[in-house]
């Protein structure tokens, strides 16, 4: 049995992006929301106190559109310069300070041509993404929104591995958030904790020339 481990599995938003608060600080700015206000109407959906009905994840899974959760969300916000925050388009401004990170996608595209198999694993807010990269980079590409299922459930790992062709001991999983990549480990797979470029693709390095030396 061939155990040599040659699939790599990133996130976007946060890895190949500069990482999250960043962008959604820049379009608060922009929107002129009030900061203070929407992490407070926005930390039930993530912290785990909204069991049951969360929004945010049945965006990801695609059981709501867009439009719908756009309507909801800018209902709940608060603008600073008093007038109502706009729905329409929210989410495609919420994401539009989120540029490519190009050291990254290098890293992936080096893994890709020394014969890794690669792949996209990522939690949509609708389907926006910019997809200039993706053909040159990953492929495959497992948007949640589309498969009706999101990260950290372990099926939708899995669902990747099998895209790929690869067992989950065989796949690097590189995300930025630590329960993400907590579940990846718990299926068998060599996670990497995503803080910075150089420490990434160090690791990424090193997992894949360990593989190397194991062949």
């Amino acid at each position: 049995m061939d155990r040599t481990r040659r699939g790599v599995i990133s996130d976007w938003g946060g890895v190949l992006t500069p990482p999250l608060p960043e962008g959604i600080r820049a379009w608060l700015s922009a929107d002129r929301i009030d900061i203070d206000h929407y992490y407070e109407v926005m930390t039930p959906y993530f912290d785990g106190s909204m069991t049951a009905d969360n929004p945010v994840h049945a965006l990801e899974r695609g059981e709501i559109d867009t439009a719908r959760f756009e309507r909801d969300l800018a209902a709940l916000l608060r603008s600073t310069h008093g007038g109502p925050v706009l729905a329409e388009g929210l989410i495609q401004r919420m994401f539009a300070s989120f540029d490519p990170v190009h050291d990254m996608y290098e890293a992936l595209r080096d893994a890709r041509r020394a014969g890794a198999s690669t792949a996209l694993l990522s939690n949509s807010w609708g389907n926006g993404y910019p997809h200039d990269h993706f053909e040159t980079t990953f492929d495959q590409v497992v948007i949640s929104g589309e498969v009706g299922m999101r990260k950290p459930e372990p099926r939708i790992y899995l669902h990747t591995c099998q895209r790929i062709g690869l067992r989950p001991e065989q796949c690097v999983f590189i995300d930025d958030l630590e329960h993400n990549v907590r579940t990846a480990e718990e299926l068998g797979m060599t996670g990497i904790l995503h803080v910075d470029v150089a420490t990434t693709t160090r690791e990424l390095r090193g997992f894949l020339m360990a593989d190397s030396e194991a062949a």
